[in-house]
């Protein structure tokens, strides 16, 4: 991204906010440099206070931008973007992360002219560790996508996929954030009736959550490589996944997994 590029999140709420904060936080772009709508004046407040240009206006917002990402529910997106169309310049990379919107109908709102982008990112991107897919319309340069796989990247890991990947892809990794956050406050439950404190609880077990993740990562191994390395015989590691199979833990997660997939693909 050069250091004059315009970058427009149309919709800063709370995935808008986490892209814009995150391109900020990874130096593509300083706050004054990117510009977030809301219809909120109290939020707009905050965004300016923050060094941000806000305001209210997508047409205003997303003139003259070198990139314009669509941060509004699936129900919103045509509107929104028959209205700041018009205001678009040529060449434009548009993107759209609303859920369950192909980039053929997103190809088909902003017209040839746009470079029209799909992306699925997750809220981790405010901290840099988003998981985000990208699947680039038929008028994307290969230097446009290497543009949003640069942005995206830098909020975490990027990917650019087909979209028939894209349903299992978003129950994953953004449907999986929640997944993820859940069973992080179930043992967080469990370790407060063991006796620690809730906010202790916490940075154990999301630290501990996060050693997993990383070993993933790093290993490339199956998991159940890495849990054979913890579960010794007769243990009490073994004990305690044998309790949560028996309580249902793997069935649960892939029925959830699940729920999530077959509403995105309804």
């Amino acid at each position: 991204m050069g250091e004059q590029q315009k970058i427009a999140i149309i919709g800063g709420g709370n995935m808008g906010g986490a892209i814009a904060r995150g391109i900020v936080k990874a130096g593509l772009a300083q706050a004054g440099q990117v510009v977030v709508t809301r219809r909120n004046e109290k939020a707009l407040e905050q965004w300016r206070s923050d060094g941000f240009v806000a305001m209210s206006d997508n047409s205003e917002a997303v003139s003259g931008a070198d990139v314009v990402i669509f941060a509004v529910k699936p129900y919103q997106i045509a509107d929104v973007v028959a209205a700041v169309r018009p205001s678009l310049k040529a060449g434009v990379i548009a993107a759209s992360i609303a859920t369950g919107v192909s980039v053929a109908q997103l190809t088909d709102m902003l017209g040839a002219d746009v470079a029209a982008v799909r992306v699925m990112p997750n809220t981790a991107a405010e901290v840099g560790e988003s998981l985000t897919a990208i699947v680039a319309g038929p008028s994307v340069s290969p230097e446009q996508v290497q543009a949003v796989v640069k942005i995206f990247s830098a909020l975490g890991l990027a990917l650019v996929v087909d979209e028939a990947q894209m349903p299992a892809l978003t129950a994953l990794a953004s449907c999986g954030i929640a997944h993820a956050l859940r069973y992080i406050r179930a043992c967080q439950e469990s370790a407060i009736e063991m006796g620690l404190k809730a906010d202790v609880a916490a940075e154990v077990i999301a630290q501990t959550v996060k050693g997993a993740a990383q070993l993933i990562l790093t290993n490339r191994s199956h998991p159940e490589v890495e849990i054979d390395k913890v579960c010794t015989p007769k243990g009490v590691t073994i004990a305690g996944i044998n309790a949560m199979e028996h309580a249902g833990f793997t069935h649960a997660v892939m029925e959830g997994m699940m729920g999530s997939y077959n509403k995105i693909v309804k």
